[in-house]
């Protein structure tokens, strides 16, 4: 759209209007208006459709102002087309309807690689093509948000309407003007365009929804349920102002009508699809990039679909599937339309993220520290490719602020396609018979004749068994000790304690490293050789440093880090139970209630008793070479800076990059802000880098320059 001279130039002349230059004074008002129109439009284009401004959000709003001033002492300079007219003054009191140009149809949809097959197979047969033949594709994003059409006459946008039920849709023109990536003016007469019909997919970019719910959380007001409903709903808003708060963006996918002063067809210029997109871009409107690709034949498409899918969750906006469309416009001509949708394109459904179930009982789970974990129970449900039945509660303050209750139908998510989570209830559906959950007053877990009230401490969201008389807690304290990240005895999973711990080999800790390896070698499908690898693991767990161990207890808020700091301050796991609370406190980021509890922990003698027992054992309880502090000197090359690993890395695992991070003087930490100095980026690298990017302070560093770094 711009030269690099042509930014250059209109980069300096923005600068000489903030510095008031006499150069700018000497030109007439309707020069200056000209100028600055031009101007405002050009940093919008560098700040919403490149995401790459040259001015500062204050330098920007100073060009405004000075727009605004001078059309308040000129009025007669205001034109539909100037950057100032983007908010209306008017609010909507009614969406006029509108007929769009030319229907917009919806797509037929595919779901996995047959279909793609059988769609390329069917466009063949209909033009006659040899099967054998490649027909380019073009393929991008679905955008999943809410459509818009755009008009322009002139040069100007002169409507903007929704899809509405693809013929006629509501007119939202005052609303469009105030997305800015959307141009109210672009340059089609140079390609003797006089009437345009452009189609594209207002959204809202992922970081943006995150900010605004939790703003909303902040302010006691109910979360929005999602970002494609939040933009959909945002263009029906009768104030444009409120509609500029949104944050709302546009990106146009098809130039679907173009005629000249006459009437004549204008597509016809373009020999294919991505032609067009190319022009729209030229043009100053945001259009899928990096995201679409020219693919030679179906097999291309279907690798790319697929590719998209994976990275769906690392994507800046929501998407839900992507769209081929034969590229050449003859041939779509060709192709021509069915009722419902053109033969020519299609869309490629990604697995559902969302979907509605009936939430029909609450079932509750047992933590390792006795936190009670409500699950719910729903009606079988597929999301992204999955069964889901069971969806985590979290806790009473969950269930309360969603106003969940048994029979609702509750909408679904799959969080990054791994954690389901109900998002909210659809209250519009009630009809009464809906019953409201109870949190218990007692453990729901024990199964014996001795009831045991549940407490909730301090501003704990979670409810607690303090005192656990029926075995469970025991039980997931044990998967716990053998977990991977804790004492990493490899083949004794939740199911293998499971069983262990119904036939009563294992009650406690140091039960693990007593086994019968014989008994295990008789169970059913364990073997000798089974019994042996876990014995060998088992053997191999008794050598891990104390930091391991002490994590490894269950000790309420006793994390990784604060069980590296203790175990590098004492030589024995049982020098603990004569510390008080200020040889705690005394310890960089060891607080006082971490510091309690470990107080309680190794005064109680029934776990002094068994970690005396798992010594007996053979498990190591001394201070390891692994434990104690490796102080980096001042002239270590990451000394004293902050780093985050992001991506994945190609050299090494997560874990060792950190390891030689440390080594080398840096303190690792778990999420971008401006406490950030590295930022080491990998393979597929998602929002951390972006971040990273927008902050502007941080060091950015592949793996290889870290590495380098290193030596």
């Amino acid at each position: 759209m711009y030269t690099q001279s042509d930014q250059k130039s209109l980069y300096e002349r923005s600068k000489a209007y903030l510095q008031a230059d006499h150069a700018v004074h000497a030109q007439t008002p309707a020069q200056q208006h000209a100028e600055l129109c031009g101007l405002i439009i050009y940093h919008e284009w560098r700040y919403y459709i490149q995401n790459d401004p040259v001015l500062s959000d204050y330098e920007y709003d100073q060009l405004f102002k000075l727009l605004e001033r001078l059309e308040e002492v000129h009025p007669e300079l205001v034109s539909a087309d100037s950057p100032s007219q983007r908010v209306s003054a008017d609010l909507t009191e009614d969406f006029s309807q509108v007929e769009h140009l030319i229907p917009m149809l919806s797509l037929a949809n595919s779901y996995n690689a047959e279909d793609l097959n059988d769609w390329d197979a069917s466009i063949k047969r209909f033009l006659n093509i040899d099967p054998d033949t490649d027909l380019d594709y073009g393929v991008e994003p679905k955008f999943d948000g809410g459509s818009i059409a755009l008009v322009y006459e002139n040069d100007v946008l002169v409507r903007a309407a929704t899809r509405g039920n693809g013929i006629i849709g509501e007119e939202i023109t005052n609303n469009a003007k105030v997305i800015r990536s959307i141009p109210l003016r672009a340059e089609f007469s140079k390609y003797g365009i006089h009437r345009v019909e452009l189609r594209g997919e207002v959204l809202i970019r992922k970081d943006i929804f995150e900010k605004m719910n939790a703003k909303r959380a902040a302010e006691g007001i109910t979360l929005f349920a999602n970002a494609r409903n939040t933009a959909t709903g945002g263009l029906r808003i009768k104030d444009p102002k409120e509609v500029a708060k949104r944050g709302l963006e546009a990106f146009i996918y098809t130039l679907g009508y173009a005629t000249d002063q006459a009437g004549n067809n204008m597509l016809n210029q373009f020999a294919t699809h991505l032609e067009s997109l190319e022009l729209l871009e030229k043009l100053g409107f945001k259009v899928p990039v990096q995201e679409r690709k020219l693919c030679k034949n179906i097999q291309e498409v279907i690798d790319f679909c697929n590719y998209w899918q994976q990275q769906r969750d690392g994507y800046a906006y929501e998407i839900d599937g992507m769209v081929a469309k034969v590229n050449s416009r003859e041939l779509q001509e060709r192709s021509g339309f069915t009722s419902h949708h053109p033969r020519w394109a299609i869309a490629f459904k990604f697995q559902a993220k969302q979907a509605t179930s009936k939430l029909l009982n609450v079932e509750y789970q047992v933590g390792k520290i006795g936190s009670i974990t409500p699950v719910a129970k729903l009606e079988p449900v597929q999301l992204a490719g999955v069964t889901v039945s069971s969806v985590s509660l979290h806790n009473e303050d969950f269930i309360t602020s969603r106003d969940l209750r048994l029979g609702d139908t509750v909408l679904v998510e799959r969080a990054g396609d791994v954690i389901p989570y109900i998002v909210k209830a659809m209250d519009e559906l009630r009809d009464g018979s809906e019953v409201p959950i109870v949190f218990p007053q007692f453990c729901p877990i024990n199964d014996t004749d001795t009831p045991v009230e549940l407490l909730r401490e301090g501003e704990e969201a979670a409810w607690r068994c303090p005192n656990c008389v029926c075995g469970q807690q025991d039980l997931q304290r044990i998967i716990f000790h053998v977990s991977k990240d804790a004492m990493d005895i490899d083949g004794m999973g939740k199911q293998i304690v499971e069983r262990f711990f119904e036939l009563g080999w294992v009650r406690n800790f140091a039960d693990v490293y007593n086994l019968d390896f014989t008994q295990v070698a008789q169970l059913e499908g364990f073997g000798e050789k089974s019994a042996t690898k876990l014995q060998a693991a088992i053997e191999k767990a008794k050598k891990n440093p104390i930091s391991r161990v002490l994590y490894s207890l269950s000790i309420h808020h006793l994390g990784k880090k604060v069980s590296k700091l203790l175990a590098a301050e004492i030589n024995h796991v049982l020098d603990l139970k004569d510390w008080q609370i200020e040889d705690y406190t005394k310890i960089k980021d060891v607080g006082p209630v971490v510091a309690a509890n470990a107080i309680e922990f190794f005064q109680n003698e029934l776990n002094i008793e068994l970690i005396q027992q798992m010594e007996a054992l053979g498990v190591n309880l001394h201070q390891t070479e692994e434990d104690k502090p490796k102080a980096a000197s001042a002239d270590a090359p990451l000394a004293g800076k902050t780093i985050l690993f992001t991506g994945s890395l190609a050299k090494m695992g997560r874990k060792e990059a950190q390891e030689k991070a440390e080594a080398a003087g840096a303190k690792n930490i778990s999420a971008v802000s401006k406490n950030l100095d590295i930022l080491v980026v990998g393979e597929e690298a998602g929002s951390k880098l972006k971040k990273a990017r927008e902050l502007g302070t941080v060091m950015i560093l592949t793996e290889d320059e870290f590495l380098a770094m290193l030596e």
